[in-house]
């Protein structure tokens, strides 16, 4: 500012004679027009320059024609960048002088316009928009929303308004208008105001406002089904049959459903669907299609052929509408049983256990009033092919533990029982598992030893099968007998008898030893055997052995066997003779057959002189002439006895004289008993007693 003034002050005087035009001063331009500012310089007889600038420094966006001392800024066209203060610099030689106009510029070329309205949903919050393009300055304008004549809401200073409401069904119909206010002094009126009117398109989902009510129909008629629905957009109708499961196929897709020639299986739920891009809308009719019953059926499960004592149930099944009553019989060999009777399309009777009594032809009948119908079937109820097996013998070792195992087959579940001799119900441990029944013996005695039976049931069929127990041990308790007594007389009928108790049953052998002689008497197959002596010997005296045998081993049972006999066939025999010399010795040795042993005395009958002897040998030492006469020997047992008499001739010898009797024989008896005797006796009892009877040493003769 202080430079201006100082740039006026210096100035020539002259300078100040020229003026300056600009024209026009203030200009309202509206957008796209073509206008123009004339600036000239007046009353200057110097060089004349002029120049346009902006208040602020910017370019001029204007096109400058300029003829001496004329100047013209043209804006062709008008644009909103034009809206500035324009200087216009004149000068005059040294002088310079300036004119401002104030350009305002202005644009309000459409109506407004409206969005949002064609797609509003109705009962939801909407917002609609008015938009104005192109409008300036923006701060000049108002926006207002109106409905008739009411004033919905105003926006000032914007180009831009949006309107947020919830359509109701009033609005359905109805319009919105948006008017547009350019307030701008120097805009002209029919400029001022622009507005835009819509109608409402309110979108809503379907609503069914009619439908046709429940129907009922006979087999085979054709009804007709109507369903009406409003909505924004139109909706589409669509009709679906419901299944008994829910599930739904489309039968449909007009207002108009018609049905024709309907069946049992048409009865059920119809639903009409109206659709439309907001949504749908849902409502139902029952159609009921009545008929005598129809596609009655009757099934048997698992099969119509059971095997006996299986769960099997017997089903009815109708379809007749209305529903009514089912009745299910049994018939068999002229007799109708009612089994089951219930109202409804379907009943059932259970066999919990099928018998062969049940195989019968089974009938359904369905009732309703407008008829009946009946099915029938056969069910067949068969015997198990159960099979029983075991093994029929069975060896077992005494005191050991078996178990006999008792298998079933041909039935899933049998029943199984055991039985021993005489129907006996068996107390031994028995198992069960399945198809197997095992029976537990033991420790085996002679008790086990029988037949056990397995009893196998399955429904009627009862079968058996038999084991016979063999229980096997060595022989024992073997024994030995003779009859009428182990000691017997000689002649006498004598038999020995051998007993034994083994299994299995062996053989068994009667041995007679004696004088280690062995031998077989009998051999017989079996648990016992005997020998019979018709006329016993002494020579059957011996010890008798009974001996069992069978694969497990043998037992051995003896006894002695005692003949007895009297003296008998007694033979005397003198040694060296019976006429000796005097003085020399003689032994008398007497044999006899007999048992028990006899007592032998040697008598001399003249004097009465006895000598005794336990084995009949007797040793007369140093003979006289006395000692000549006649002996006899007596041989004597508990039986009885026998006698023998001889002579003995003693020559006499004259150089000595003869000693007596008494001096001769004692002491030969008294040798003879303390040695020779003693010893022979032992032996022969000993012998006597292996051979069963008694004989009397062998002699030898004697010395002096």
């Amino acid at each position: 500012m202080y430079l201006i003034l100082l740039w006026v002050l210096i100035l020539p005087v002259t300078a100040f004679a020229f003026h300056m035009e600009l024209k026009p001063k203030n200009a309202l331009l509206k957008v796209g027009d073509r206008h123009e500012l004339q600036c000239s310089v007046k009353d200057c007889n110097e060089k004349v320059t002029i120049s346009w600038a902006l208040l602020e420094d910017k370019p001029v966006f204007a096109k400058i024609n300029t003829s001496g001392s004329e100047s013209v800024a043209v804006f062709d066209p008008v644009a909103t960048a034009h809206d500035d203060t324009l200087l216009c610099k004149g000068s005059c030689g040294e002088s310079t002088k300036q004119q401002r106009a104030v350009v305002k510029v202005y644009s309000f070329p459409e109506a407004p316009v409206i969005s949002g309205h064609d797609q509003l949903l109705l009962g939801q919050t909407n917002t609609l928009t008015c938009e104005v393009t192109d409008a300036y300055p923006a701060e000049h304008l108002r926006l207002e929303w109106l409905r008739g004549d009411s004033m919905l809401q105003t926006d000032a200073e914007s180009v831009v308004s949006t309107y947020t409401f919830t359509p109701t069904p009033e609005d359905r119909q109805a319009s919105i208008t948006c008017r547009a206010t350019h307030d701008q002094e120097g805009v002209p009126d029919d400029e001022k105001t622009k507005e835009t009117s819509v109608s409402l398109t309110v979108l809503y989902a379907p609503q069914i406002t009619s439908i046709s009510e429940l129907t009922v129909v006979r087999v085979g008629s054709s009804p007709t089904l109507m369903c009406h629905a409003e909505g924004n957009p139109r909706p589409e109708i669509q009709w679906k049959a419901i299944g008994p499961h829910g599930q739904a196929v489309i039968v449909g897709q007009s207002e108009e459903l018609v049905l024709t020639e309907m069946t049992l299986v048409d009865s059920g739920q119809y639903e009409c669907v109206a659709s439309n891009t907001i949504g749908n809308s849902t409502a139902s009719v029952n159609v009921i299609v009545e008929a005598p019953p129809t596609n009655t059926s009757i099934t048997v499960s698992p099969a119509s052929k059971v095997k006996e004592g299986e769960n099997v149930t017997v089903s009815c099944l109708s379809d007749g509408a209305p529903v009514g009553r089912m009745v299910l019989r049994r018939f068999s060999e002229d007799q109708d049983v009612a089994l089951q009777s219930s109202n409804g399309s379907s009943t059932s009777f259970t066999l919990s256990s099928a018998l062969l009594a049940d195989s019968a032809l089974y009938q359904c009948e369905a009732f309703n009033e407008h008829g009946s119908q009946k099915v029938s079937t056969l069910l067949s109820v068969e015997a198990y092919p159960l099979e029983v097996e075991m093994v029929s013998g069975v060896m077992a070792e005494m005191g050991s533990k078996l178990v006999l195992s008792c298998l079933a087959s041909g039935c899933p579940q049998p029943a199984f029982s055991w039985r021993s001799m005489l129907d006996m119900p068996v107390h031994s441990r028995t198992l069960n598992q399945d198809s197997l029944s095992q029976l537990h013996l033991g420790p085996l005695g002679l008790a086990h030893e029988q037949a056990y039976t397995c009893e196998a049931k399955c429904g009627s069929v009862i079968k058996s099968k038999q084991a016979e127990v063999k229980v096997f041990y060595a022989p024992r308790g073997t024994t030995i007998t003779v009859s009428p007594a182990s000691e017997v007389k000689e002649g006498e009928s004598v038999t020995v008898s051998c007993l034994s108790d083994g299994a299995p049953v062996g053989w068994m052998v009667l041995r007679r030893l004696s004088e280690d002689q062995d031998v077989k008497l009998q051999s017989h197959n079996g648990s016992s055997t005997s020998f019979t002596l018709s006329s016993a010997l002494l020579a059957d005296s011996a010890l008798y052995q009974c001996e069992a045998f069978n694969e497990h081993g043998s037992q051995k049972a003896s006894t002695h066997v005692t003949v007895k006999a009297p003296p008998r066939n007694t033979t005397v025999l003198v040694y060296p003779s019976t006429e000796v010399q005097e003085g020399q010795n003689v032994t008398v040795c007497c044999r006899s057959v007999s048992f028990p042993p006899p007592v032998v005395v040697l008598r001399k009958l003249d004097n009465g002189t006895e000598l005794y002897s336990p084995d009949g040998n007797f040793l007369l030492v140093n003979l006289t002439p006395k000692d000549t006469g006649l002996y006899q020997v007596n041989v004597t047992n508990d039986l009885g006895y026998e006698t023998k008499i001889f002579s003995i001739n003693v020559m006499e010898k004259h150089s000595s004289p003869s000693p007596d009797w008494n001096q001769i024989v004692i002491p030969a008896v008294c040798v003879g008993m303390m040695v020779t005797t003693t010893v022979l006796v032992l032996d022969n009892l000993r012998r006597a007693r292996r051979k069963g009877s008694y004989e009397l040493a062998k002699c030898k003769p004697g010395t002096a």
